[in-house]
């Protein structure tokens, strides 16, 4: 064998071995189907989603300021939840166009609006879990809250909550960014470096502070709410008990999905889980939980609100008031019989304390 058949020989070793590594390298997992599933399945939903929060929560706001005159603590955490909902499906219209086609607003509204989203998203959260201390406080501790629960300190709490929101969806602002790859226009979270890092660490604090937390304090304080109205001898507190049922089932329902999703995602991001897949399946997870979470705030009117009895006489009026707007929904049997007017107390309490105390 000549030194030419040698070298030869060494190439061929060495080009075999590069393809071998080559063929066991993990390679990219191909997406493209998981970007056409959300440009038809997400417009859609967010825009249905959009059109219900943006009319639920602007009636909350109208009857908040026309009716109730914001006279309670309950009343200041309602209106900054209304607030914090309209915030958040006012981002919506933009991510629907950004899901059928791609990002177009440039980079100074990518950051806004993913701001705007995050901020809208945690200061929600917060409230509901300010509301339920609240009732807490006016059912279990009913004489301590008399001074705790005041109006200025429902106004010095809310500017508390929406600096933390504020201070918790910085990232988004920072990190958010647009960029173009092969022909399409995208507006993501891109982190410089430690991008593993930051990923895991976004996705650990939605979890935190957006259920582990929210979900610990709701279950205490209604725990405590119901074993104080199972002392009560009074026919209507199992109306008290199913409200509060609902509060949680709902959040738990619309939430719980959406979290899971994003805690395997991040155990993806750890190289934990580590198949094509199951990746892709996760994908198609993320933007179906992510948007039955969405409709979560479109249900806080419901839950908050349309349940209780005095709220429904307000939007009787409401509408009547309005009948230009709403002149066919004149004759409706809903406003009829919700449209006598009722003696109000002296004592002026948001609607659900209204119902809750009714339940004792």
């Amino acid at each position: 064998m000549n030194p030419t058949d040698v070298a030869d020989t060494t190439q061929d070793e060495t080009v075999y071995n590069n393809y071998y590594l080559y063929e066991s390298m993990p390679k990219p997992c191909s997406k493209e189907g998981i970007r056409a599933f959300g440009g038809l399945f997400l417009p859609p939903l967010y825009s249905l989603v959009f059109l219900l929060g943006l009319f639920g929560n602007s009636v909350v706001v109208l009857v908040l300021f026309k009716y109730k005159r914001l006279k309670s603590m309950t009343d200041v955490y309602l209106l900054n939840l209304a607030i914090s909902d309209l915030l958040f499906v006012l981002s919506l219209p933009f991510w629907g166009y950004y899901a059928a086609d791609q990002w177009v607003f440039g980079l100074g509204l990518c950051k806004i609006i993913s701001w705007i989203y995050l901020v809208g998203f945690y200061s929600g959260i917060f409230f509901i879990m300010l509301m339920s201390i609240d009732r807490y406080l006016a059912i279990v501790h009913a004489v301590f809250s008399l001074k705790a629960r005041t109006l200025t300190y429902g106004i010095i709490t809310s500017l508390v909550t929406w600096s933390m929101a504020v201070l918790v969806s910085l990232p988004g602002l920072l990190f958010s960014t647009c960029y173009t790859e092969h022909n399409h226009t995208y507006c993501k979270t891109k982190y410089s470096v430690n991008s593993t890092t930051w990923k895991v660490l976004s996705s650990l604090e939605v979890n935190v502070l957006g259920l582990v937390i929210p979900l610990g304090i709701m279950l205490f304080c209604y725990s405590m709410i119901i074993r104080t109205l199972q002392h009560c001898k009074n026919e209507k507190k199992s109306k008290a008990v199913k409200m509060i049922f609902a509060v949680v089932v709902l959040f738990l329902g619309f939430w719980t999905p959406y979290n899971i999703v994003l805690f395997l995602e991040t155990l993806v991001e750890l190289e934990v889980l580590q198949d094509c897949t199951l990746e892709r399946y996760l994908d198609y997870a993320i933007q179906a939980t992510e948007t039955l979470a969405f409709v979560h705030c479109c249900l806080n009117p419901v839950i908050y609100f349309f349940l209780g009895e005095k709220f429904r006489k307000y939007i009787g009026q409401l509408f009547r008031t309005c009948q230009g707007p709403f002149l066919l929904c004149q004759y409706c049997d809903f406003l009829q019989l919700y449209s006598a007017d009722t003696p109000s107390s002296s004592y002026t309490q948001s609607t659900v304390d209204h119902d809750l105390r009714d339940a004792l």
